[in-house]
């Protein structure tokens, strides 16, 4: 079935005239691999980046041309800019739609130019954090949920965005189980819970669906789930980042300014040494580091009261020093944290005033400190006397 929907958006690619009138899309190897799940279909075209603002109402007329194929009810079709020749780095996503302004803009003010380089902003979004690991298993996830309601407790308002495309987990530990709707067909408006607005690759496919994605289509689905989600105003969006180094996170350092990085670990060598890599990376693309959390610390007994530092114990804190990052703090491992994540009842929303909950808002007012402190300071005015 899949295969035999897959022939027919192609076939209907051929019959479409390009904006360049060029060839036809398909003939010209633009397309990349279709996705479709769950009676949507996910694809990109991949086109030089001058071409990018005439591409973009094309692909919404292909979007409305494979929408009326019997078994499919939605199309997604992102834009990637091919690598200009001699040039170096992964592809880039395509610029998406202009998006509109967080305020009203004086109508004779000249538009705002940002500097050569300058990466542009999410409408709305006034910071934007990731959470990362340099290997999986580690807990960022879990992490990066109880931070974003640490934050949300602290009185902002907080996003978090699930960046990891192959292996999503915000759903479950939100216990989010419904699909995003549509906003007239252009943008799609995010799910909330405990307060947070959310939105995963997870809460678009069925959970148990493999995400078989080659690089371009990770960063268009990310640049999409950034750029057409009408994430209201935000404080902060928290972006749970798949592990490791790979595309998602050069997408979102390229394609977004990020405020910083929260680094997540266990205490033993082998985590660490993964971590390390991450932390390279986000400060060989000039991303703020804000920070290391130890996660896993060590084990309560319940019975007796002894601890047990069962991956070994202050290895995250003693990377920290070393590096001159900051140490966020220590989350030890506990059943209560596991069991309300599985529950997507996470613990700083379901027990506040317990003390795993007060863990990581002590970590969530340390990573607003860092952040309060990386933001401009404004300057007084100048007197000049003449």
């Amino acid at each position: 079935m899949a295969d035999d929907l897959k022939t027919r958006i192609l076939d209907i690619l051929r019959q479409m005239t390009p904006p360049d009138n060029g060839a036809d899309v398909v003939s010209r190897s633009i397309v990349s691999d279709i996705f479709i799940a769950d009676g949507k279909a996910f694809f990109s075209l991949s086109v030089p980046a001058a071409e990018a603002e005439r591409f973009e109402p094309f692909c919404r007329q292909i979007e409305t041309e494979v929408a009326k194929l019997e078994g499919i009810g939605k199309a997604m079709v992102a834009l990637t800019a091919e690598k200009a020749a001699g040039s170096s780095g992964a592809p880039q996503a395509a610029p998406s739609r202009p998006q509109p302004a967080r305020g009203p803009a004086s109508p004779s003010a000249a538009p705002a130019r940002r500097p050569a380089g300058a990466k542009p902003g999410i409408p709305g979004i006034d910071k934007i954090v990731a959470v990362a690991s340099g290997k999986g298993g580690v807990g960022k996830s879990t992490t990066a949920v109880n931070l974003a309601l640490g934050l949300s407790a602290l009185g902002l308002a907080v996003g978090i965005l699930d960046a990891d495309v192959y292996g999503p987990s915000i759903p479950r530990l939100l216990g989010l189980k419904e699909k995003p709707k549509s906003a007239g067909g252009r943008t799609i408006i995010p799910l909330e819970a405990f307060g947070l607005k959310a939105m995963s690759m997870g809460l678009m496919v069925d959970e148990e669906t493999p995400m078989i994605w080659r690089g371009p289509m990770v960063m268009s689905a990310l640049t999409q789930m950034m750029r057409e989600v009408e994430w209201g105003e935000l404080d902060v969006l928290i972006v749970d980042m798949p592990p490791g180094t790979g595309d998602a996170q050069l997408t979102m350092a390229q394609q977004v300014p990020l405020a910083g990085a929260v680094i997540v670990s266990t205490p033993q060598d082998l985590a660490l040494i993964d971590a390390r890599k991450g932390l390279a990376m986000f400060q060989k693309v000039e991303v703020p580091l804000l920070g290391i959390v130890e996660n896993m610390s060590y084990f309560i007994a319940p019975d007796t009261g002894n601890r047990y530092d069962i991956f070994g114990h202050g290895g995250a804190r003693d990377e920290a020093e070393r590096l001159g990052v900051p140490f966020l703090g220590e989350v030890p491992i506990e059943m209560a944290i596991r069991e309300s994540s599985d529950a997507g009842r996470p613990v700083v929303a379901t027990d506040p005033d317990g003390p795993h909950a007060a863990a990581y808002r002590d970590i969530a007012a340390k990573v607003l400190a860092q952040l309060e402190e990386s933001r401009p300071k404004s300057r007084a005015p100048t007197i000049v006397f003449e």
